[in-house]
């Protein structure tokens, strides 16, 4: 299936670039927030079908993110993926009790990135 909307949340404006480019190449369309107010905004403008979230973002972490998209009603079923470069043992499970779907590590793949995407869409 072509045309997921994947809700890029990064603070990183170059990770925001690369991510954009490989995901729209392999058909995804992308939006992107550099920060959570950002990331509200896209969220209530267009509900996407998957969320990729840093975790250390400005102001607010990505976590606190993720538990507020969970709790809120419209989105709790909306997968949430830490996308971050923290990769340490116990990180993931810690970002799956908080309530992430799934964890992509930072420096992404690109030849892999699109389809692990996919995968956690189950398309």
């Amino acid at each position: 299936m072509a045309g997921e909307r994947v809700l890029v949340v990064d603070d990183n404006e170059l990770n925001l670039e690369l991510a954009q480019y490989v995901l729209e190449a392999d058909g995804f369309v992308v939006d992107r927030a550099l920060h959570v107010d950002e990331a509200w905004a896209r969220l209530r403008a267009c509900r996407p079908d998957i969320a990729l979230v840093d975790i250390q973002l400005p102001g607010a972490d990505g976590l606190s993110l993720v538990r507020a998209i969970k709790s809120t009603p419209d989105l709790a079923d909306l997968p949430v993926i830490a996308f971050t470069a923290y990769a340490m043992q116990g990180d993931e499970e810690r970002f799956r009790a908080a309530g992430c779907d799934g964890y992509l590590s930072k420096p992404i793949d690109v030849y892999s990135f699109a389809a692990t995407v996919r995968a956690y869409l189950g398309t």
